[in-house]
């Protein structure tokens, strides 16, 4: 996407070896990425580093060469020794750091509760948190949402803002920052970014690159926006970010690629299939028979809220004894064709239904891996039914790519899909 006239550009710097080593997960970064360019800011870096001033210090001149005019970070403002970003901070905007007295009362005032609670020595928490206070001269100090307070500090052409590492912490004391005098000067220059948000199932990102390019060639000027594809769960997923002077570049690419997989686009407005299913299932009784996906199909038809106004059940019949005593399935067509056989997957699906008086169900049952397929029936193979009441029915028998976790993981995804097909009456792209 090209770059607008005044348009902001942000970097984001992640601080925590914890984070760096991978036994904590980036939350900060993604969450923070998703705010700013709701506000309208391109976000060109986020940056883990770890508990070191000198990288920290490196990221944030990195960020200054790069053009950002709003730098975020987020941890490392802790009492202890390794809690450095805010003298990092006020060293890269040249600025001395000074005790905010105010400030200290506010953190004593916390941490006498603490020490209360807990019987901790209130004196060596005050000596120890005591450097919380310690602000860059001129910043604006955000009051702590757990202990530490946050910063918004002026840095020539640019804006910093150091907020706590903890999510619980960062996320609100993000909404105090934004009421402040310098990042609501450097926000107030944001022109809005839109995005629109299109859903496939069942085709490869390959093809999608075709049909941009077929786009493109038709004289569609594809640099005016930012379009990002991704597998994401099974789903390819196609964002396309513009801002108002492109609302018709991206019109263009939105009906373009709606126009080319009608049959694979199953959402034009973002909608996940979670909610799609959801809305389908209203004023039915579903009933799930499950056997490699483990109960994950179920799991993820709970995630959504209100779930029990059309979910009466669902099997993990794992062993063929549980087919047959919990689904009635009859042993002798597990014998004939196997567990994993389309006409295992249909009787699963029949005794969901009678099991649960259900008048919709699914059935899966599959190869999960890593052993247990042959050359007929390999890893990855799965036999699915999606059945109404009154017979109508969906089968499949695709072989899913991957490890068992994403075998079993897609099998629900399929599920669901399924469901969707059945019950909209949608070309099935299976």
């Amino acid at each position: 996407m090209s770059e607008a006239a005044g348009s902001i550009r942000a970097g984001i710097v992640v601080t925590g070896t914890e984070v760096l080593t991978g036994r904590i997960a980036d939350r900060n970064g993604p969450w923070l990425s998703e705010r700013l360019a709701e506000l309208g800011v391109d976000v060109a870096h986020i940056l883990v580093v770890g508990d070191r001033p000198g990288d920290l210090e490196a990221a944030l001149r990195f960020m200054a060469a790069e053009g950002m005019d709003l730098i975020v970070t987020s941890g490392g403002l802790g009492p202890t020794a390794d809690d450095l970003t805010a003298e990092v901070v006020a060293r890269f905007a040249g600025r001395e750091l000074v005790l905010d007295e105010e400030m200290e009362g506010k953190i004593a005032a916390i941490l006498r509760g603490f020490a209360r609670r807990f019987s901790f020595d209130e004196e060596a928490m005050r000596t120890a948190n005591r450097k919380q206070a310690m602000v860059p001269e001129g910043a604006i100090a955000l009051d702590p949402v757990g202990t530490a307070p946050g910063l918004v500090v002026p840095a020539g052409d640019r804006v910093v803002a150091v907020l706590p590492g903890p999510p619980r912490e960062l996320r609100p004391m993000w909404s105090a920052a934004l009421g402040t005098a310098p990042l609501r000067a450097l926000l107030d220059r944001a022109t809005p970014l839109h995005r629109c948000t299109l859903r496939m199932f069942g085709i490869p990102e390959s093809e999608i690159a075709k049909s941009l390019r077929e786009i493109e060639a038709e004289g569609v000027p594809l640099p005016e926006v930012e379009i990002t594809t991704c597998l994401r769960r099974g789903e390819i997923e196609i964002d396309v970010s513009y801002r108002d002077e492109a609302a018709a570049t991206a019109a263009a690419v939105r009906s373009g690629l709606a126009e080319r997989h009608e049959r694979h686009l199953f959402s034009l407005d973002g909608e996940t299939i979670d909610s799609q299913v959801a809305a389908l299932l209203a004023g039915r009784r579903l009933g799930l028979a499950e056997s490699c996906s483990g109960g994950l199909l179920a799991a993820r038809l709970t995630d959504v809220p209100g779930a029990s106004a059309y979910l009466a059940g669902g099997v993990v019949a794992y062993s063929n004894g549980a087919k047959a005593d919990l689904l009635g399935v009859d042993p002798g067509l597990i014998e004939a064709h196997g567990a994993v056989s389309p006409e295992v997957a249909a009787a699963m699906a029949v005794g969901a239904l009678e099991r649960f008086g259900a008048d919709v169900a699914v059935s899966i049952t599959g190869i999960a891996g890593p052993e247990g397929g042959s050359e007929e029936k390999p890893v990855g193979y799965v036999c699915f039914e999606a059945r109404l009441a009154d017979g109508t029915r969906i089968a499949r028998q695709p072989v899913i790519p991957g490890g068992r976790e994403d075998v079993r993981e897609r099998s629900a995804l399929v599920g669901m899909h399924l469901l969707r097909i059945l019950l909209s009456g949608a070309e099935a792209p299976l």
